[in-house]
């Protein structure tokens, strides 16, 4: 028996891998000439473009090709021809080919603007969608555009049919042996490319223009979905690297606190606090509440929604009226609260490779004796929670099972059992059901005489908005108003709970949102939408109202100040009420803007390395552009420059610091 790798029966698939490689070619030959003036055009560095480039496009076609291929393996042999084949046989390949030309068509828009193969601006593109679409339909003409790709399509399906190719597929006498050496190229192919190919492969020459055109769009697309992070340095504003950190170390070098490593890119310092005597070490309870936007409460002026537990929390507690999340997801602000560092663009840290044994505010509890736990309702498996938890020191409470499966990880998993449980939706047990596992937890805690630091994520105030009924005035499902409500209402009956423990007077329980309930807007950052609530109950100092601007970043060195700490701290964040007016700010992003908001004034970095700077008009909450100020520009790429490098250069990492893990 002839081995073949098309027998008669895979001739349609032949016709699709060969159509895609061509077109993928015309296109890559299109880029070349596109910009042959920033091309090498060596012979050798040309020759490598196309010669990656056809590997990169084998892989590519590889994934589309296994599916059909295994069809035709297993689809038994007199039914060749059949309706049913031809059903199947006919919508797959007008699958395959809308999905080549669309993404051609995308390519080549995508090109235009960024001179690059799809990289996590196309994947961010499906998040911000009613920008994009907006953007889209301002841009090009979307009917023509439509026309086009079907144009070709129903070409290449006529060309298709004018071969024969379907009628070679159909008619074919190929047996279940021959079609298994084609069907196992392609499934061997595709192993390869998804466990051992990354998209930097393609990353030949030190002309970057001669690796994008080396790229397959469709494959690097893909990539940056599971990768999805921007690189600072290629796509931001930038100064010297040196000056980005002179100008922060300005800031974070004072007459008492003093960096630890003055000679070297680095802001680790030794805080200093005066009144090292009267240190004090109670547990602490931080409770991240999920969506909580400043003007839902009443505090902050609303009216429409009862949330009574809060706002009488305003009278008795440490309260924060100016503090702005940095973010727009849960992750975001996790990655603030926890490494109290600026955003860095695409996807936060916490989803990132790399991102356990870094310097977190869980190094100072560890400093200070305390054990570190991580409460979540759900399965922290979610948005990579336990891996970057348990990898940075923290004990795991969740809804999974046994322990952490990186061996490297040695902290614990604790199951919140089923007999815990009243109420459980798609993101996890309620917040009645969490808090009550706190309180379990801190009582075994407090049996064993141990100092515990508790970071407790909420989810009730989430869609669906499903909670225990005969809680609260709305009912459980109907929207955001009542999940509100009902999140007052379990941190009310919380502390309520834990006022009757014998630990609860050495115990602060600081509560702050991880970002607002909507963060999107027009603007290229909507600010006011930014603005979260941050209570701090039971504190040594007297309840007041503090309105100094800050960033989420700042709440835990606060609280480390209020207890009259003395550590070392690799952390962005300051104390709030050290700041003086001058040094008040807060950084604002999403995925590609990242901002520096100082007064009324934000200033607004994004991708292609451009600027905006912008007067924030707090009362219509409008950004008008005005004249930008270098020093004010100057100040907020250092911020961002130095945390994406701190990051990227482990700078973040305990061994970095000396420090054992």
């Amino acid at each position: 028996m002839k081995i073949k790798l098309f027998p008669e029966r895979f001739q349609l698939l032949k016709r699709f891998v060969f159509t895609f490689i061509a077109l993928s070619t015309i296109l890559r030959f299109c880029f070349f000439i596109w910009s042959i003036s920033e091309v090498d055009t060596s012979f050798f560095k040309i020759g490598n473009s196309f010669v990656y480039g056809f590997l990169y496009d084998l892989g590519t076609i590889s994934f589309f090709s296994v599916p059909y291929a295994l069809y035709l393996l297993v689809f038994p042999k007199r039914f060749y021809g059949s309706i049913v084949d031809k059903v199947i046989t006919y919508f797959g390949y007008t699958l395959g080919l809308l999905i080549f030309a669309f993404s051609f068509f995308a390519e080549v828009t995508f090109w235009e603007e960024f001179r690059r193969r799809f990289n996590f601006i196309a994947v961010d593109y499906l998040i911000y969608t009613h920008e994009v679409i907006d953007n889209i339909n301002e841009s090009y003409p979307i009917p023509l555009l439509i026309g086009a790709i079907l144009l070709i399509v129903a070409g290449l399906i006529f060309l298709t049919k004018r071969k024969a190719v379907f009628t070679a597929t159909f008619n074919a006498s190929t047996t279940f042996k021959q079609k298994l050496f084609p069907t196992f190229f392609f499934i061997i192919i595709s192993l390869i490319f998804g466990l051992f190919v990354t998209n930097k492969g393609a990353e030949f020459s030190e002309n970057r223009y001669n690796n994008e055109i080396a790229k397959t769009g469709i494959y690097s697309f893909f990539a940056a979905f599971r990768n999805n992070e921007l690189s600072y340095q290629e796509f931001y504003k930038t100064i010297d690297e040196e000056e980005a950190f002179n100008t922060l170390k300005e800031k974070y070098q004072t007459n008492q606190d003093q960096l630890l490593f003055p000679n070297n890119k680095s802001i680790f310092r030794k805080v200093v606090n005066n009144d090292t005597l009267n240190e004090k070490k109670p547990n602490v309870i931080f409770i991240c509440v999920e969506s909580l936007s400043a003007k839902y409460l009443g505090v902050f002026g609303d009216t429409l929604i009862d949330t009574p537990n809060l706002d009488l929390l305003a009278k008795n507690s440490l309260v924060f009226t100016n503090i702005f999340a940095t973010g727009t997801r849960t992750v975001r602000g996790m990655e603030a609260i926890n490494l109290s560092i600026p955003p860095t663009p695409g996807r936060s840290i916490v989803k990132r490779k790399n991102n356990t044994q870094l310097f977190t505010i869980g190094e100072v509890f560890k400093e200070k004796g305390y054990i570190r736990n991580f409460f979540y309702g759900g399965d922290g498996y979610f948005d990579n929670m336990s891996t970057f938890f348990g990898g940075n020191g923290f004990n795991i409470i969740d809804r999974s099972r046994g322990f952490l499966l990186d061996a490297s990880v040695k902290t614990k998993r604790i199951p919140i059992e089923d007999n815990e449980v009243t109420f459980e939706n798609a993101w996890g047990v309620c917040d009645e059901d969490i808090y009550n596992k706190v309180i379990k937890e801190a009582d075994k805690a407090f049996d064993k005489n141990e100092k515990f630091f508790d970071f407790v994520m909420t989810t009730s105030n989430h869609r669906p908005y499903t909670y225990p009924e005969g809680r609260v005035s709305t009912p459980s499902g109907k929207d955001r108003q009542g999940a509100l409500q009902y999140t007052d209402f379990a941190i009310g009956d919380f502390l309520n709970k834990i006022k009757t423990k014998p630990w609860y007077k050495n115990t602060i329980v600081l509560i702050m949102a991880d970002h607002c309930a909507y963060s999107a807007g027009h603007q290229a950052l909507d600010v006011a939408n930014y603005r979260i609530p941050a209570f701090i109950v039971n504190t040594p100092v007297p309840n007041q109202k503090i309105n100094k601007m800050a960033s989420q970043i700042d709440v835990m060195p606060t609280l480390f100040s209020i207890l009259n700490w003395e550590y070392n701290s690799n952390l962005f964040g300051k104390d709030i009420f050290s700041m003086k007016p001058e040094e008040e700010r807060a950084f604002i992003g999403n995925y590609r803007k990242l901002g520096l908001l100082k007064g009324n004034k934000l200033m607004v970095l994004s991708d292609q390395k451009k600027s905006n700077f912008y007067k924030w008009e707090k009362e219509t909450n409008l950004l008008l552009p005005i004249s930008e100020d270098k020093e004010f520009l100057k100040e907020t790429i250092s911020y961002y420059q130095a945390s994406d490098y701190l990051f990227h250069h482990e700078g973040l990492k305990l061994k970095t610091l000396g420090l054992e893990n």
